[in-house]
This record gives structure tokens, C-alpha cells and sequence, in this order.
């Protein structure tokens, strides 16, 4: 299906002025009628398959309570997964939990780049304009949500914070969330970067701290699921932005000192 209109990134709060910017890649189920929901049922479409429940809420509330921006892709992952390199094998995933996705099997390359076209790099060029646009950013936060259960397995998690080598967002976030007594936050769970979830924040990072945070849609599937978790991770990230300018801060006057 070559030829798909291009669709634009989602951008809120454009002009926040905290030094974050939060990106929300699997924020849509929306799929334009042409694709025809790929052959799959409504079920199907919103379940978390086709997408992250609850995330782009989340993301937008705290973005409000932080004052930065949110940039979110518009269109289900299933067409194809802005967090995925394009030379990824799941860029555009020919099963869903084991299910088949019947309008992805046997795309022809010139659909295959319609789609990046359309739905994956206007995402991703629009992080690149913002950040170019915005130098007082010294973060990049993608924020997800995940299934109690896949493939039949529990996953016990509230929530994970995943890192790559920069753990410096991830450590701060995890001692800050810690205080909470009744909260089961994992380290690279229950993805790792390794699995190549990280695209956009390696992408994107240039230098800039990153995290990208993972939250069980269970939590978040109302607004007071929402707005208690938007709370609890600003607050930790809030945290996490001090420690960092704390640390950049000693490092510059320890470099100031060796050259006098």
C-alpha cells in the first residue's frame, strides 16, 4: 500500500520549560480505515498489542506537573514500531502475542517504506526538531506500559525503569521510588535494553541522560491510576533532574579547579 499519507507526531506543551522531554512511542491504537485494522478484531486492536494503555495519559500528565514537553507518535505500533530500528525483525511484527497480524505477512518493500515514511520517521524527526530547537534540554524520558501477563506468565512489576550504560536517571529514580513501601519497581524489567526496546532514547540521547520508564497498564487504566502514577514518577524524576545538576555542578567546579 504505497502512497499512505504522512501523519504527524503529536506534540504537547511544546514551550514546557523543565529540562525533559518526554517521548511516547506506543501512545495510539489508530489505524487509518485503508489498512482495515490489518485483518484483526476490535478486541484485538485495544488490547495492549496494539499499543500502550494508558501511557500517552500518563505521559501528558506529567508533562503538566513537570512543565515540559511530550511528543507522542500518532498510530498504532502495529503498522510499524517507531521504538524499533527499521532494520529491526519486529519493525513491523507479523505476530501479536502469537496471534498472526494477517495485513503484515509477505509486505513487499516499497510498503514496507511507504510505512516508515508515514508513521515512523515524522516521529522521530520531530524529536529531532524539538531538541534542535530546544538546547535547555538535558533529558530524554520515554514512558510505556506493559501487560500483568504474557504468554500466560505473571509479571510482578508495577513498574520498571530500563537503562542502557547511563544509568544515572534510572539509579536516581530507583532510590527515590524505593521509599514507597508497597511498590515492586524493577531494574530493566520487564524489557531490557538489550532486546532492543531502547531505540529511541539511544536515537535520540546525544549525550543527554535518559530512561525509559515501563508502568503496568492495570495501574493506569483510569484517572486515578494516572494521576496517582504521573505523581509518583514527576516527583522521582524531579529527584532524578536535581542529583543530575548537582553532579554536573561538582564536576565543573572539580574541572575548574585542575586548570587553576
Amino acid at each position: 500500500m504505497a502512497g499512505i499519507g504522512r501523519l504527524e507526531a503529536a506534540i504537547d506543551n511544546a514551550h514546557g520549560r523543565a529540562p525533559v522531554l518526554l517521548t511516547c512511542e506506543h501512545a495510539s491504537n489508530f489505524m487509518p480505515p485503508e489498512f482495515k485494522g490489518l485483518g484483526l478484531s476490535q478486541a484485538q486492536l485495544a488490547d495492549h498489542v496494539a499499543w500502550d494503555i494508558g501511557a500517552h495519559a500518563l505521559a501528558r500528565r506529567m508533562a503538566k506537573i513537570m512543565d515540559c514537553a511530550v511528543i507522542a507518535a500518532p498510530a498504532s505500533r502495529l503498522l510499524v514500531d517507531p521504538n524499533r530500528d527499521i532494520g529491526a525483525v519486529d519493525l513491523i511484527p507479523e505476530q501479536a502475542e502469537g496471534a498472526p497480524v494477517p495485513g503484515n505477512a509477505g509486505l513487499r518493500a516499497e510498503d514496507r517504506a511507504a510505512r516508515i515514511a508515514a508513521f515512523h520517521a515524522p516521529f522521530h524527526e520531530a524529536i529531532e526538531a524539538h531538541l534542535a530547537a530546544s538546547p535547555h534540554i538535558e533529558a530524554l524520558v520515554a514512558v510505556h506500559s506493559f501487560t500483568p501477563v504474557l504468554f500466560g506468565k505473571q509479571r510482578p512489576w508495577h513498574a520498571g525503569m530500563l537503562h542502557s550504560e547511563d544509568a544515572r536517571l534510572a539509579d536516581a529514580m530507583l532510590a527515590r521510588l524505593a521509599r514507597e513501601a508497597d511498590l515492586d519497581i524493577g531494574r530493566n524489567e520487564p524489557y531490557a535494553p538489550s532486546q532492543g526496546v531502547y531505540y529511541t532514547m539511544d536515537r535520540h540521547a546525544g549525550g543527554r541522560a535518559t530512561v525509559m520508564i515501563e508502568v503496568r497498564n492495570d495501574l493506569i487504566q483510569d484517572e486515578i491510576g494516572q494521576t496517582r502514577w504521573a505523581r509518583l514518577l514527576a516527583d522521582a524524576l524531579k529527584a532524578a533532574m536535581a542529583a543530575l545538576t548537582s553532579t554536573q555542578s561538582r564536576e565543573n567546579l572539580a574541572q575548574i579547579g585542575g586548570r587553576n
